[in-house]
């Protein structure tokens, strides 16, 4: 799995399009859920800008650091055989698979905590309140982009259309889980029906959690939430992935 993250990690290097799109995207929409947010009446939802875009980078970075780069790797390396070539050693499918989301997920991880740093210092907020509701969070939300990407990649025929297959979750998550609107400010029939699209519980559990105004009850309806869209990304992956070419 080492040596298999290291060849990603080259790999990665050379693809120019997808390094500018996994490192210096996320780092770049900040600025305009800040623009956004000025816009929003917050105190009434009990949220500031700064509650509102750090946790909405941190979305970002797991739709462009793993999301979107991880649906075109496994694009890439399925139509290049070298996903059936793994198979036919010693790695089992899971640990192909891990060992190809490494890099992507070692990407935003670091991406994270860098823009956490620097959301906090400019915006002036404070450490998270429930870092018990962060930290799951976060991390269901890496597992869950990652199952989404080997998904979406199952219903790519190249590199191409990968970039065409990402764009309605990408969307979806965008505007409606909260990244650059926050369901708080949604009219409530809108915001019930968008707290079932599959980041959103991962987004509520980061701005609750870093605000502090998330009760018990919602938090653990936050984390089953996030927990069954993985499940069932998981179950979609075993289901749907393809390891030979679509040709």
């Amino acid at each position: 799995m080492a040596a298999l993250a290291r060849a990603e990690v080259t790999l990665l290097g050379r693809s120019k399009g997808t390094l500018f799109a996994a490192m210096f995207v996320p780092l770049i929409m900040p600025f305009s859920v800040r623009s956004a947010a000025d816009g929003m009446d917050l105190e009434k939802a009990g949220l500031s800008i700064g509650t509102v875009v750090l946790p909405a980078a941190l979305g970002v970075s797991l739709l462009f650091a793993v999301y979107t780069t991880l649906s075109g790797v496994y694009t890439a390396r399925r139509e290049e055989l070298v996903l059936k070539r793994l198979r036919t050693g010693e790695l089992r499918d899971l640990e192909i698979l891990s060992g190809s989301a490494l890099p992507a997920v070692t990407t935003g991880l670091v991406q994270s905590v860098v823009l956490a740093a620097g959301c906090s210092a400019l915006l002036g907020v404070e450490a998270p309140a429930a870092l018990y509701y962060v930290i799951p969070g976060f991390l269901l939300g890496v597992v869950m982009c990652v199952a989404f990407a080997a998904v979406t990649s199952s219903f790519s025929r190249n590199t191409e259309s990968a970039q065409v297959t990402t764009m309605p979750f990408m969307l979806l998550s965008l505007m409606g889980s909260g990244l650059f609107i926050p369901l708080e400010v949604m009219p409530d029939r809108l915001a019930s029906v968008c707290e079932l699209l599959p980041l959103s519980p991962v987004m509520s559990l980061l701005r609750g959690g870093w605000s502090g105004s998330l009760s018990a009850g919602e938090g653990l309806a936050a984390l089953v939430t996030a927990l069954a869209w993985t499940a069932i990304a998981v179950f979609a992956v075993r289901r749907w992935f393809r390891w030979e070419p679509r040709r």
